[in-house]
């Protein structure tokens, strides 16, 4: 395994009578760029965007891409996760739709009504500073410390809703990772609309995801101190359960060196399903940044491992059943742009997937379902390795 992870590239592992077959959208952390790949690492798509990609992407059911963009001359462009453009695209890169806001930071979410939850940096006053514990005195801001607010824009660039953090939640009583600096005081990096209309957030700095009730801004459900650190991608499961990639990244203020993928359950706060953790079987597994993971339709997990740009697929026994190493940047006709193959995020999509029904000129080709056994006479694909070549 470490050989693979350090010398070869592109898919070195694919199963597909296991896998939930499909494609793969990649947000590499350099070079403009968003990928497309197929389950044998094919390039499907590729939109250049005219900046820096930021923490995210995703397919939309329409077929278009929504991103997040970074501008670099913003005033907290130095500042992790920071953005300042949100923009939906179609399958030719063509902009439909774009929000900017030099104060926009790390993830988004398109909702139901067509809005979308953004986050964004604000500043916090003097005096709710002054309640924050941790962090080293003097790593502000130019000594500011910044907080967070969600807010729901409509498709003219209108605010209908704003949830500030420092408003509804007490900085005195509110835990906070002893030792990164004080530039940010929980530095969100997750917001996403559950099906009950609430909001689902991940808070990094306080290690902590919650469910925060979009009629009375009060917090319904809060969990991860003492067992996440600085965690990110915290999803919804149908069966109501919450998936969160744990990234591990000194809990409690000591080295750690392994990262998680957790299901718990928030009705009894019990993890149900862990990947990671520095099990035997993913003894090499660490993200100390950025990563996510999805449940895929076959019960499978997505898992981005996002510092080394690998992403694999695992099933409930946490077996690899595909394995990717980021190349994209190197994909012709467009050249090398970069050394690093760091990815912020994959999501899969399954061939019936509505945003792939009518994707624009270029074809793909259609793939077993998930779990088709091989026809008589016909072996079940398994690759190895370094598949073409990478």
């Amino acid at each position: 395994m470490s050989y693979a992870r350090t010398s070869l590239k592109g898919v070195m592992f694919y199963d597909s009578t296991r896998t939930y077959n499909g494609v793969t959208l990649l947000t590499p952390t350099e070079g403009n760029g968003i990928w497309l790949i197929d389950m044998m690492g094919r390039l499907v798509n590729h939109w250049e965007i005219p900046c820096q990609t930021g923490p995210d992407a995703k397919l939309l059911p329409n077929g278009n891409v929504l991103y997040a963009g970074k501008i670099a001359s913003i005033p907290l462009a130095d500042i992790e996760g920071t953005s300042g453009i949100i923009a939906e695209v179609d399958w030719n890169g063509n902009v439909v739709w774009q929000y900017k806001d030099p104060y926009l930071h790390h993830a988004f979410d398109r909702m139901k009504n067509g809005n979308t939850l953004v986050l964004k940096w604000v500043e916090l006053p003097d005096d709710i500073a002054a309640k924050v514990k941790g962090g080293d005195t003097g790593t502000e801001k130019k000594g500011t410390m910044w907080g967070d607010a969600i807010q729901e824009i409509t498709p003219d660039g209108r605010v209908s809703w704003e949830w500030i953090v420092h408003e509804h939640l007490d900085p005195s009583a509110t835990p906070r990772c002893p030792i990164c600096p004080r530039s940010t005081w929980l530095h969100t990096n997750a917001v996403s609309e559950l099906p009950d209309g609430n909001i689902l957030v991940s808070f990094m700095l306080s290690n902590t995801i919650a469910i925060i009730d979009k009629k009375t801004g009060n917090t319904k459900w809060q969990w991860g101190e003492s067992e996440l650190s600085h965690q990110h991608c915290p999803t919804v499961l149908d069966n109501g359960n919450i998936l969160v990639f744990d990234n591990g990244m000194h809990p409690y203020g000591f080295a750690w060196g392994f990262s998680r993928v957790i299901e718990v359950n928030p009705k009894t706060n019990d993890m149900v399903w862990i990947y990671g953790g520095g099990r035997e079987d993913c003894l090499d597994f660490y993200s100390p940044t950025l990563g996510s993971s999805e449940r895929l339709p076959n019960e499978n997990t997505l898992i981005c491992e996002g510092t080394t740009g690998r992403v694999v697929e695992v099933n409930s026994a946490s077996e690899i059943v595909w394995e990717f190493s980021n190349n994209l940047p190197s994909y012709e006709p467009y050249p090398a742009q970069t050394r690093s193959h760091m990815v912020y995020s994959a999501y899969r999509y399954g061939m019936d997937y509505s945003g792939l029904k009518n994707p624009g000129p270029m074809s793909i080709k259609k793939q077993p379902a998930p779990g088709t056994p091989p026809k008589d006479g016909e072996e079940a694909m398994v690759t190895r390795l370094g598949f073409l070549g990478y």
